[in-house]
């Protein structure tokens, strides 16, 4: 089952919210996935970082990628992304990525704990000011046709094209709003994955144990 990214927070967390063309690529104009240090655990809204009991950045790993502890409750993960840039002449984002946890430990979302958790790609335009009203609904983009659901150990991949049909924070799709995904997409600026479920993509998630999430692999092709 599928959430919008904003629904009884749409005033106070919408805010934070919270979806492969032919032709060849080359590895020369891939955005290969940077180092643990250039991404951020968020969002931080007005001062304020949403990723309550989180380190500003994941842990870097020996060989590459990096790795986050998911906390316990009231510990919650939401945002994690870097500085990318405008995303145009990009055609998708690429990640895999590996759940460890203890056995029994499940992952759940922060504002129902009974629904299923969920990560997804996302994107967000520069210049966003998080209030989702007016021209910032379209400011902020999830790969909800590509989100995964729910969290659980083992090794994943998720692909998201950039000409499916993305999801903005309210109402608004890539189809529904073309031109503002096309802006958002040429004025991108951060650029990552979310995690959530409950009311929201990104509204957050927690373990109920001991559980890390690894990403091995983030590319911008």
């Amino acid at each position: 089952m599928l959430f919008r990214a904003a629904t009884i927070f749409a005033l106070t967390l919408a805010a934070y919210g919270g979806t492969a063309s032919a032709g060849a690529t080359t590895a020369a104009a891939a955005v290969q996935m940077p180092d643990a240090g250039a991404w951020t655990i968020g969002p931080i809204i007005r001062g304020r970082n949403y990723s309550r009991g989180m380190p500003l950045h994941p842990t870097p790993l020996r060989g590459g990628g990096f790795a986050i502890d998911l906390p316990q409750a009231p510990g919650s993960v939401h945002y994690v992304t870097f500085r990318h840039g405008s995303l145009a002449g990009k055609r998708r984002i690429v990640m895999r990525y590996r759940i460890e946890a203890a056995p029994g430990v499940r992952i759940v979302p922060r504002t129902n704990p009974a629904q299923a958790s969920m990560i997804t790609p996302y994107f967000q335009r520069s210049g966003d000011n998080w209030t989702a009203r007016g021209p910032y609904e379209s400011y902020r983009w999830y790969a909800t046709f590509a989100t995964q659901s729910p969290l659980r150990p083992g090794t994943f991949e998720m692909v998201a094209p950039l000409n499916g049909n993305w999801t903005a924070v309210m109402t608004s799709s890539a189809r529904t709003n073309p031109e503002g995904f096309r802006d958002a997409v040429a004025n991108a600026d951060q650029v990552g994955f979310v995690l959530g479920g409950g009311d929201g993509y990104g509204h957050g998630v927690y373990a109920t144990g001991p559980a890390r999430l690894i990403v091995t692999e983030f590319r911008v092709e």
